[in-house]
């Protein structure tokens, strides 16, 4: 049997969102590098994509792996020195020693942060909160702002950041635990919802309760990015689950169940005085029709299902006199 590889064999920091990060970061007191994409012809990561690296870790990635660890030394430099910088890879770049085999171009600007910078720490307040905003940055300015007010001024990066995608399961059988942990191996933040279940959480790193749908599912307060999938197989808690999800403010929600059922179900909704918009936001049977049969599989028809059905990003808006949160 072969030893295992290094954590620099086998990179796992590879955060789509590093927000969580950066918040962590700021909790923390620990100063930081903000490594972000502000232009790219071609290549596997889009503009505003991001890095954050501390003096002996970092989080996220801009590439297929090609230049991150380049990405994490300039960082580290930056953070010795306090002086941002622009660095390229691929075409024209002065490190030619460093290709992007997709032939393109990333630019990307790295800046460090203090913890108590006021940008860093409004992005760690956003985090927190599950706010939406606008990063605006030159390196030696930055600012944070509401995604609807106008950008003024001539920024760098132009990064909107939006609350991560969450994931409640409503249930607790092999399906259930199934979408969880699939939800888990995305990255989400998971809770798992089980009325009257057992004390014990089960062997997941996620919010387990116990109490009614409709408490439970008022007190997460179910927001754009937040997908709800009931899987109870009991009609009377599907019910109580639908009633409470249709009439919150999620993203996605998905149920569990037959065909046969499903107008039964919609009648049942109905005259617990949903309406037909309500209704409509229903998906049901849950996930992708990719023929699922296993749990496993129809874990992965759900989260395929919720990635489809993601609210789009808020576009940039038209440049104006702003005010937001400077450092």
């Amino acid at each position: 049997m072969r030893d295992a590889g290094s954590p620099m064999d086998w990179p796992q920091d590879d955060a789509d969102d590093v927000l969580p990060i950066v918040a962590s970061l700021v909790g923390g007191g620990t100063p930081f590098a903000l490594a972000t994409i502000f232009a790219a012809d071609g290549g596997p990561r889009p503009v505003g994509s991001q890095m954050a690296v501390t003096a002996d870790r970092a989080w996220g990635f801009v590439s297929g792996g090609c230049v991150e660890a380049d990405v994490a030394r300039h960082a580290r430099e930056t953070l010795a020195t306090g002086v941002p910088r622009r660095i390229a890879y691929g075409r024209g770049s002065p490190f030619f020693d460093i290709r992007l085999p997709c032939g393109g171009r990333i630019d990307l600007l790295v800046e460090p942060l203090r913890p108590d910078d006021p940008a860093a720490l409004a992005l760690a307040e956003a985090a927190r909160d599950r706010r939406t905003l606008r990063y605006l940055s030159r390196g030696d300015r930055r600012r944070v702002q509401p995604p609807e007010a106008p950008v003024a001024g001539d920024w760098t990066v132009d990064r909107l950041h939006e609350p991560g995608q969450r994931l409640v399961v409503v249930g607790g059988d092999p399906f259930a635990l199934a979408i969880a942990s699939a939800g888990l191996h995305q990255g989400w933040e998971v809770a798992l919802v089980r009325p009257g279940g057992p004390p014990g959480p089960p062997p997941l790193p996620l919010d387990y309760r116990t109490d009614p749908p409709g408490p439970a599912l008022r007190d997460l307060a179910p927001d754009a990015w937040t997908a709800i999938a009931i899987a109870t197989h009991d009609a009377d808690l599907d019910q109580a689950a639908l009633l409470a999800a249709l009439r919150s403010e999620a993203g996605y929600v998905g149920v569990l169940g037959s065909r046969r059922r499903l107008e039964l179900r919609r009648a049942r909704l109905l005259d617990a005085g949903l309406g037909p918009a309500d209704l409509a936001r229903l998906r049901a049977p849950i996930g992708l029709p990719i023929l699922a049969r296993s749990p496993r599989e129809i874990a992965v028809a759900v989260i395929a299902e919720i990635i489809e059905r993601r609210p789009p990003p808020v576009i940039a808006r038209p440049r104006a006199e702003a005010a937001g949160a400077e450092g």
